[in-house]
């Protein structure tokens, strides 16, 4: 899971395996983060839309969460918020940058934090790049 900013940097990145979901992975990812400040909204998909998840984010850490509104959860969408959604795709392209580095785009380490070295180094090459 990876959060990054307005403009497709990676602000926080986290590894996991792949029968986790986004919501339980939030937390430990912003714990993560390579910045001392995080930015005042998260934006994310479905998976993200969780009440307990977003009342938690905004008393702990006073940040508000934008996620489009499940079809199953019985709630209306108010339509204000996600206008910033569409800007997710910022996200969508920090995924490929990563995946032009070919240490990540296949897994070959076996320790999970051998791969997490590299990908933050691949994070820091993309940073050093677009500054």
């Amino acid at each position: 899971m990876a959060i990054a900013d307005r403009d497709g940097l990676p602000l926080a990145i986290a590894i996991a395996g792949g029968n986790r979901h986004d919501v339980v992975l939030t937390e430990r990812t912003l714990d993560a983060a390579f910045v001392d400040e995080l930015p005042p909204r998260l934006i994310g998909d479905k998976a993200w839309d969780s009440s307990p998840l977003a009342l938690r984010l905004k008393e702990e850490r006073n940040i508000e969460l934008i996620a489009p509104v499940r079809s199953t959860s019985g709630r209306f969408q108010d339509g204000r918020p996600l206008r910033r959604h569409r800007r997710r795709w910022k996200v969508e392209r920090l995924f490929a940058w990563l995946k032009r580095f070919r240490r990540i785009a296949t897994r070959w380490e076996y320790k999970s934090s051998n791969f997490l070295g590299f990908l933050r180094l691949a994070c820091a090459v993309i940073m050093l790049r677009h500054f």
